[in-house]
């Protein structure tokens, strides 16, 4: 499989409308990916994404079918929210979901009016769709090997209006976004890659990967972010890629996503992807309790990502952690504990404070519903969170999640500095427990690290602001 050319989206005048609700402020290849497959089989297609465009009456008014990208729970809550007004641009327009979030949430988004409901692989059966003009009767979620086509970026906002790359002394570098794997070997139980692809990945070829970064530098890109749910599910692949880009780009750099098991085990290989520009990892650790970790199935340790933070640092790979800190096992003294960890670890600074106000989702499908204990404390699906309510054992541990969330929202808004963000939670916290914080000594902070200038609001609900585009 090769890269293929092919032409730009349409702006308007389209005979389908791909819509990205919101994708973590990068430039949608879920986008780009289907929009190629319209290109090459002649069909007008426009692109639009909401994290930076309005609802456009000229984008819609000749629109036949709308497909709609439902990669997280963000951007489902805020698809929900859009679909009456695109429904009101193009009344007579048959309209699709696909991405993760599609298949778990079918029943809900029929509902709406959504007759096309799509997982996995989807590009070749949102083209099927568009062509034959007959929705499937059931959802469809492929899992079976595709062909990869060079992503339309065209039709797309410009890539210096998405999040940048903010470097440890404040300069920013032009970031571009592609995928080398799609899936993930792995089954996390509370991972929504999971209950789609069910353990299994594709990778994309290495020429369509290097090809598109090779169009995003040449818009000014200066540092790549792969958005695979994990760079290491193919450790050969991986290395293909990191050795194709360095040798086609040697001055820019890029992260990814590995678990903190793969880090383990495969430790051998930091030193060449260092050596082949890795700058930093974004790892879920989740949690700092073992018990916890055992429930999320997630494959290691406490100790294991110290372990793995140690190996990190010894490269000169700087570890951005990311964690689900809010879990019906969650304790006060737990919380406590994961505070105490990330000062201990001087992993204050590397942390977004949004990370540790993020409380579980439960959507359905969710692989955590195996757990029969789980299964019995859950509600029933609550259409309007899209997820299973849950209460934690202790109520003051989910008073203390509402407000810590608010203190973040907040203090994002105000622009404070994660250590400020951070001095407010550790207050919050003890008071929870009734006890005086202790002072905090900066000197534990650690340094700032490499970091997006959009934090991590996959799990998040939508803000006025992402509502404002419609």
């Amino acid at each position: 499989m090769t890269a293929c050319s092919v032409q730009p989206c349409a702006p308007s005048g389209a005979r389908i409308v791909l819509v990205s609700p919101y994708e973590l402020g990068r430039q949608p290849f879920n986008l780009a990916q289907p929009a190629a497959w319209f290109a090459r089989a002649g069909i007008p297609v426009a692109c639009l994404d909401l994290s930076q465009q309005k609802l456009d009456p000229a984008v819609f008014k000749a629109a036949e079918c709308v497909a709609i990208y439902l990669g997280m729970h963000t951007a489902t809550r805020i698809a929900a929210a859009a679909l009456p007004k695109i429904r009101s641009l193009a009344p007579h327009a048959r309209i699709a979901a696909f991405g993760l979030y599609a298949p778990v949430n079918a029943a809900w988004l029929r509902s709406l009016g959504v007759e096309a409901v799509l997982g996995g692989e989807s590009e070749p059966d949102l083209l099927a769709w568009v062509q034959s003009g007959v929705a499937p009767a059931e959802t469809v979620v492929r899992r079976d090997r595709i062909e990869f086509l060079l992503p339309d970026r065209h039709g797309l906002p410009e890539l210096q209006r998405y999040a940048k790359l903010v470097l440890a002394d404040g300069s920013q570098k032009m970031t571009g976004f592609t995928e080398a794997t799609r899936g993930c070997k792995h089954l996390c139980r509370h991972c929504p890659v999971v209950p789609v692809y069910e353990g299994k990945f594709r990778a994309v070829p290495v020429e369509v990967v290097l090809a598109d970064i090779a169009q995003q530098v040449a818009l000014g890109a200066q540092h790549i972010s792969f958005g695979d749910p994990d760079f290491l599910n193919g450790p050969t692949h991986a290395l293909k890629v990191a050795d194709a880009l360095h040798a086609r780009f040697p001055d820019v750099s890029w992260d990814a996503t590995i678990k903190v098991e793969h880090l383990l085990n495969h430790a051998e290989l930091l030193p060449h992807l260092k050596a082949c520009g890795l700058l930093f990892v974004v790892t879920a650790v989740e949690s700092v309790d073992d018990a916890i970790l055992d429930r999320l199935a997630k494959g290691h340790s406490h100790a294991g990502f110290e372990t793995a933070l140690a190996n990190c640092r010894a490269q000169g790979i700087d570890l951005a952690p990311t964690f689900v800190p809010f879990t019906p096992w969650t304790t006060l003294a737990g919380y406590r504990e994961l505070l105490a960890t990330l000062l201990k670890l001087n992993l204050v600074e590397a942390v977004p404070p949004i990370q540790l106000a993020i409380r579980l989702l439960v959507p359905q499908g969710s692989y955590l519903l195996q757990l029969p204990d789980f299964a019995a404390r859950v509600g029933a699906f609550d259409d309007a969170m899209l997820g299973y309510p849950w209460q934690a054992d202790d109520a003051r541990v989910d008073a203390l999640q509402t407000e810590i969330m608010a203190w973040v929202m907040d203090a994002e808004q105000s622009g404070l500095p994660r250590a400020e963000v951070f001095a407010g939670i550790w207050a919050r916290t003890h008071a929870a427990l009734g006890a005086i914080a202790p002072p905090l000594d900066p000197a534990l902070f650690g340094a700032v690290i490499p970091h997006h200038s959009e934090p991590w609001y996959c799990c998040a609900e939508p803000t006025e602001t992402q509502l404002a585009s419609f």
